[in-house]
């Protein structure tokens, strides 16, 4: 019997950058919108450069940050877009495998 995924592969890489306390707090850092290099993003959550450009690449990868590139320097920064498609895809598959109480078995 084939395997079968439960989340697209794009929902999984939301979930895993979400996973972590570290990338929770590096995302935090980015609450007030504003775009960071990864020398301040690793300055302001007093991490190692090496660590916060991987955490930072898992959020991207995970659809929560974009990236932009102004000659040497990759400036990151939120994607609401790309986080409210992943929410909404997110809770159609919740909502389809698991609809809320009352919705399924007849009950209400």
């Amino acid at each position: 019997m084939p395997e079968e995924t439960i989340f697209p592969p794009q929902i999984q890489l939301f979930l895993k950058a979400l996973s972590s306390e570290s990338r929770q707090k590096t995302l935090a850092l980015f609450a007030t919108g504003r775009a960071l290099s990864v020398g301040e993003a690793s300055q302001l959550s007093g991490l190692g450069q090496s660590t916060t450009s991987e955490q930072l690449a898992a959020l991207r990868a995970g659809g929560l940050l974009r990236a932009d590139r102004y000659g040497k320097t990759v400036m990151y920064r939120p994607d609401p877009d790309a986080i409210r498609e992943q929410l909404k895809v997110l809770s159609s598959y919740l909502n389809t495998c698991c609809p809320p109480l009352g919705e399924s078995d007849g009950s209400r």
